[in-house]
């Protein structure tokens, strides 16, 4: 078996994979619903066809031929054989047509998810969510090795290394510095004017503006295209061709404003990764906590920055031709870091956001560590943002039927974001010891930023590990405390807080 044999069978094994990616891309866009079964069939042969081939009999020779001959690897043929031995070993006891049904039932869980957004109703989706829960239930004992519980091995799936027992720490850590955050501002702070936030800007005055932000932070729309879909998110073929895609309203911009400069994080992300690693497992982030620490380092690092905004406002202005010609710079943006108790996870402010993560991965780890009935959901997830939020949601289109990711069967992917928020906040604070980001965001030329982020994470791709990575990159594991201080610094500010 020779190292370029072995790359040819994990190439053809990509392009499948490019092949399922782009219906799954068109199935979020532009798919007539009335399709979802044929659909659910295509994708659930090419998705077998894919997992067949990542477990199948040139895969296994080469890994027990390279098992004992790894001197005839490459670097990077070194680098991929580790990551396909790590898959193989977590998938290949699992019946292929069993990893097919699962993913037929995917299809079908995302039309029933659009049911029950429309009818604001959970129990249109309550079976197909328990049918991928039964799938996960019935995988867990193949991928599971050494966790301490059946919810670490789906946290594993996506931040490799992550368990229940290191999270509930940093959450505790994390809650504790968000609520005292809140509490000294209820108390002493000066709530800003946010009236104007909700004036009218049409679609194509929100797209001109965001789509000149997104260019001006690294997107390179010659490798991607931004369309609309119900819940926004980032979709990469590979690093030529990675998409985005948001939702507009006509009355709240930022909405859009911060999910397109988000999903265009991980845009930027994905296009920015070593061509090495083209067709091979590698071309592709680190974890989802890396992923999200690119995206949430644009939408919440760069998009809480005052030189960031006192430099984009007067293209702002231009974009809405004339309807927030009466408001100054100051109070413009002061009103897009209010803070206040929201429902809705992607509408949430940067101060509150962790708390929408923390409730998720709570209800997760009942599911899977404590065998919560699907019946009691909808119940436990309503009294959990009474517990944290103080507010409660009038139907579940305001409460648990407002995310895709269950549907697409990503339990254990919620921390992740929080985990990227914390991993955003700690990289800016290295960055910052090497550039000065204030003085870049003030000028005409961002690339510093994102050259600095593909030095230390883009160019990697997935051959190294997350907490490699942070380290490699900041001096130091995880870091709860600079998300604290930093959301501290950006919300005293705002809300004229004297320390």
């Amino acid at each position: 078996m020779k190292e370029q044999e072995f790359l040819q069978e994990l190439k053809e094994i990509q392009m499948l994979t490019e092949a399922l990616g782009l219906l799954e891309w068109d199935s979020q866009t532009g798919m007539p619903e009335a399709s979802s079964e044929f659909r659910g069939e295509v994708v659930g042969y090419l998705s077998g066809m894919a997992f067949e081939r990542s477990v199948g009999p040139k895969v296994q020779e080469a890994l027990a031929y390279f098992d004992t001959h790894t001197d005839e690897l490459s670097e990077v043929g070194m680098s991929v054989y580790k990551k396909v031995k790590e898959e193989y070993e977590l998938n290949h006891s699992i019946p292929a047509e069993r990893m097919q049904a699962y993913n037929t039932a995917l299809t079908n869980a995302h039309t029933a998810w659009l049911q029950a957004r429309k009818s604001k109703d959970f129990n249109k989706m309550k079976a197909e969510i328990q049918t991928i829960i039964d799938f996960l239930k019935e995988f867990i004992p193949y991928w599971k090795k050494d966790e301490a519980t059946n919810y670490d091995v789906l946290l594993n799936q996506y931040e490799p290394g992550l368990s229940v027992e290191k999270l509930d720490q940093i959450f505790e850590q994390l809650k504790i510095g968000i609520m005292e955050i809140r509490a000294t501002i209820a108390e002493k702070g000066t709530v800003p004017r946010t009236d104007f936030l909700y004036r009218r800007v049409t679609k194509e005055q929100q797209r001109k503006f965001v789509s000149g932000i997104a260019e001006k932070i690294g997107y390179d729309f010659s490798r991607g295209r931004l369309d609309d879909t119900v819940h926004p998110f980032m979709l990469a073929l590979n690093r030529t061709d990675a998409r985005i895609t948001t939702r507009w309203d006509e009355n709240n911009f930022s909405m859009a404003t911060f999910g397109v400069i988000h999903e265009a994080g991980h845009g930027i992300y994905e296009q920015s990764i070593d061509a090495k690693y083209d067709y091979t497992p590698l071309s592709t982030g680190a974890s989802m906590g890396i992923h999200e620490s690119q995206s949430l380092f644009n939408e919440i690092i760069i998009g809480s920055n005052k030189q960031f905004w006192k430099k984009q406002f007067p293209f702002f202005k231009e974009c809405t031709e004339g309807t927030f010609d009466d408001i100054d710079f100051e109070t413009f943006y002061d009103s897009l870091k209010e803070t206040k108790a929201s429902l809705v996870r992607i509408e949430a402010d940067s101060l509150t956001y962790p708390l929408h993560i923390i409730i998720r991965y709570e209800i997760e780890k009942m599911i899977f560590n404590e065998d919560i009935s699907v019946d009691e959901l909808s119940q436990v997830w309503n009294d959990k943002y009474d517990e944290y939020l103080g507010i409660r949601p009038e139907n579940d289109l305001e409460g648990i039927v407002q995310d895709v990711h269950w549907s697409g069967g990503s339990f254990g992917y919620f921390p992740s974001y929080a985990l990227g928020y914390m991993y955003a906040a700690q990289l800016q604070h290295a960055m910052q010891k090497e550039i000065d980001v204030d003085n870049v965001l003030s000028s005409e030329d961002y690339s510093p930023i994102k050259n600095w982020l593909t030095q230390h994470i883009h160019q990697y791709g997935a051959s190294r590990k997350p907490n490699q990575l942070i380290l490699d990159a900041t001096g130091e594991p995880l870091n709860p405390q600079y998300l604290i201080d930093y959301m501290k610094s950006i919300y005293y500010d705002v809300y004229k807080i004297k320390e």
